[in-house]
């Protein structure tokens, strides 16, 4: 499997608007619109620096995967997502290595593209997301 770049790191935040306003304001960085994932329950927002992007996850139910998250280790580096050519072909290759994942098969990302992340126990704690480009 070949990593091509790392295409973002996602953020678990509480609040988008106090977010978007810091790096805007302290920063200088340009926040987009927010995105509604209901699927994910939540609601997130990118933005860019020298072509690494920080996703910032909102959690919209208490009961979602980043509310946990927040509850647990508060808000901070959640995932870091690394971009590859073949996501069928590195799944395969991470497995005959005992490599375990969180998604079984690559699922659609909130930009479209093939996602799966990797358990953390696997990746000495680090949540990885893996996304197909």
């Amino acid at each position: 499997m070949k990593i091509s770049k790392i295409d973002h790191i996602g953020i678990a935040v509480k609040d988008l608007k106090k977010v978007g306003s810091l790096y805007s304001d302290a920063f200088g960085l340009k926040v987009s619109d927010e995105i509604d994932a209901p699927e994910r329950k939540l609601r997130i927002a990118f933005t860019e620096v020298s072509g690494v992007k920080l996703e910032f996850l909102m959690p919209t139910d208490k009961e979602s995967v980043v509310a946990k998250f927040i509850d647990k280790r508060g808000e901070g580096i959640h995932h870091i997502c690394f971009e590859v050519s073949d996501i069928e072909k590195a799944i395969s290759e991470l497995r005959d290595k005992g490599v375990e994942l969180v998604d079984e098969k690559p699922r659609l990302g909130v930009e479209g593209d093939k996602i799966v992340f990797l358990q953390p126990m696997s990746t000495f704690g680090v949540l990885i997301e893996l996304k197909e480009k």
